[in-house]
């Protein structure tokens, strides 16, 4: 059915008055034009004007290309150039109205919700994976609107809406006490390195923003991370946590974080360290909010504890997700390659619940490769190897190619830690296949190292002494190494050499595998990984004591037991045993010797806590043997 003429002659009408002031010089602004057309095009009729003004733009658009005269030229671009700012303006119209709209749905989501649904249809609403976004404004807005709509009543109903309404004015007070001191404490700090740690007033942002907000629930929550204080005991403190006060938190900290990856990934004059603490960002306040969710379901006595402790969790999850979409997802690390701090060991316990929540998306593959790499490194194989073969079925099923491509690599690799080298050629197989049909070149360059690999353990496994079996599997490591170089990735250089210099360590050729893994350290510590720093470390070891370089193995082996056992890896055991058959050979008066002589080198690298808990690792190695 044709919309009424008089609607369409309205509108023309309306664009010709525009144009016409426009050209008698009585539009002083763009600002007059935006008010204009709120006024003048009724709600449910935008199609219609939109018409009307393309209608408008294509004549003139003809009249500026083919002119009669010079004169009715120069008079058709001026019409042209009026067309164009009302056109401008009403896309910001548009954009108003949308807004308009998500608010309104927002609040009918939030008011019409049953009681028990009430704060996850909010946690919903501020979503950072929503098409529309609330920018703080509309938060503001939000608020008002939910004030005015619950003081028009005294329901029950109300009072929890009054909750909501004045968390989220709260959050946002706070925010603006915190939003000056956002990054201050990276230029503050004078030495470490940065992240979540938070020595108390040293590392970290918790301390200062514990002593620039005034709330108490942020206040005391920052705090307890600044002192590295375990959270369920600052849980006790929290017994009677309302709605409106976890609302309050919810708000500062997705603005924090939020505030965080915005600047991290701004540094453009450095955007690999930038996104390296990107991504340390994301995971740490996802692992934050995931923690307070598993104490606070142990602490809290108020009616809303499961409310409060599922949008705890819903929050960890819509961060995993905003995190995967990123460009700089890194398919082929782990939670280790920027993740420090005390929840460092457990975070993959507490990211688990959050993600059985989640069904079958190509963020579910993302976050399942991501876990399963740590778990991998922690050596926990069973779980790491079910968590890639279900990011393998999602990410085929999303038309995820990279990641599929990643998934398959990762099962090459604990297949040969498993030590059942045919799967694990089989999959480096799939995976070279694979990114090479997509076009993956990141992919080919792992799945080249991988398939090399493979066949190096597989080798020795069966013990085959020909020298072509091992050439050919060194080619296609070396392969991956230049393809990894040219595509300039750290992570993937970090791991070409490392298998490289495994497989040297392999076929007992020291001098070419300690090459190799001084290049795979020093690209591991690069790209943050320290899995692979332990690794590199630990075949160090083994190549130098093979050539008696008594020092260097004292070196490399102790940094490698210690970061591999600080991330929770059983591969620490190698180094320490290592160490321990030293230690047997040259008496422990020598061997401290050495060790003393080397502290110079090690605590810059780990500190003097570092250096000097060496002694209890290798003893605790002794008591477990």
């Amino acid at each position: 059915m044709s919309e009424p003429i008089s609607l369409q002659s309205r509108y023309l009408e309306l664009i010709d008055e525009i144009v016409q002031a426009t050209l008698k010089g009585k539009i002083r602004s763009k600002e007059q034009v935006y008010q204009m057309l709120l006024q003048g095009v009724s709600s449910g009729t935008g199609e219609i004007f939109e018409r009307c003004l393309e209608e408008q733009l294509s004549t003139t658009q003809q009249q500026v290309d083919n002119p009669v005269s010079e004169i009715k030229q120069a008079k058709a671009m001026r019409v042209l150039r009026a067309l164009k700012t009302i056109s401008g303006e009403w896309e910001r119209v548009q954009q108003q109205n949308q807004v308009s709209k998500s608010l309104a749905a927002a609040i009918k989501a939030i008011t019409s919700a049953n009681s028990t649904d009430r704060l996850t249809a909010l946690v919903r609403v501020i979503d950072p994976n929503r098409q529309e976004v609330l920018n703080l404004q509309q938060l503001t807005q939000l608020a008002k609107t939910l004030q005015q709509q619950a003081s028009a009543s005294d329901s029950e109903s109300a009072k929890e809406i009054q909750q909501l309404s004045a968390g989220i004015t709260a959050g946002l007070a706070s925010w603006q006490r915190l939003e000056d001191h956002l990054v201050s404490w990276i230029y503050d700090q004078n030495r470490g390195p940065l992240g979540f740690d938070g020595i108390p007033e040293q590392r970290g942002p918790w301390a200062l923003w514990a002593k620039q907000v005034n709330s108490p629930l942020p206040q005391s929550l920052f705090q307890a991370l600044a002192r590295n204080q375990p959270l369920n005991e600052w849980a006790d403190s929290q017994r009677n946590l309302e709605v409106g006060t976890w609302v309050e938190l919810a708000v500062v900290l997705q603005c924090l974080q939020r505030g965080l990856v915005a600047w991290f990934d701004k540094m453009v004059y450095d955007s690999k360290v930038g996104a390296k603490l990107s991504i340390s960002t994301f995971i740490a306040f996802a692992v934050i909010w995931s923690q307070l969710a598993s104490v606070l379901s142990y602490a809290l006595s108020s009616e809303q504890r499961d409310a409060i402790v599922n949008g705890c969790f819903q929050v960890s999850l819509q961060i995993l997700r905003a995190f995967a979409q990123r460009d700089y997802f890194p398919l082929y690390g782990g939670v280790f390659a920027s993740l420090a701090g005390n929840y460092l060991r457990d975070a993959l316990n507490y990211l688990d619940e959050p993600l059985r929540r989640v069904e079958g998306t190509q963020e579910k593959a993302r976050i399942l490769t991501l876990l399963g790499y740590s778990l991998q490194a922690q050596g926990q194989y069973d779980r790491a190897t079910s968590f890639h073969q279900q990011a393998v079925e999602i990410a085929r099923e999303a038309g995820d190619r990279a990641c599929e491509v990643a998934n398959l690599n990762h099962l090459s690799r604990i297949y040969v830690a498993r030590k059942i080298y045919a799967e694990a050629i089989n999959y480096s197989q799939r995976a070279l296949i694979l990114s090479r049909q997509s076009g993956d070149r990141l992919g080919e360059a792992n799945a080249l190292a991988n398939f090399g690999y493979s066949e190096v353990f597989q080798a020795q496994d069966t013990q085959q002494v020909e020298p072509e079996v091992y050439e050919n599997a060194i080619y296609y490591l070396e392969q991956g190494l230049q393809l990894s170089e040219r595509l300039s990735d750290g992570q993937s250089q970090a791991l070409c050499f490392s298998s490289l210099g495994i497989a040297y360590v392999v076929i007992q050729q020291p001098e070419k595998a300690i090459a190799y893994l001084e290049k795979g350290w020093q690209a591991a510590q690069f790209s943050g990984d320290l899995y692979l720093q332990g690794l590199n470390l630990t075949y160090l070891a083994e190549a130098s004591y093979s050539l008696q370089n008594w020092e260097t193995t004292i070196y490399t082996g102790t940094l490698g037991a210690y970061l591999l056992e600080q991330i929770g890896s059983n591969d620490w055991r190698k180094a320490a045993g290592l160490l321990t058959i030293l230690q047997g050979q040259m008496g422990v008066e020598a061997f401290q010797s050495l060790l003393s002589q080397q502290r110079p080198k090690i605590i810059p690298i780990i500190g003097v806590d570092g250096y000097d808990y060496i002694p209890q690792l290798l003893q605790k190695y002794r008591d477990s043997m």
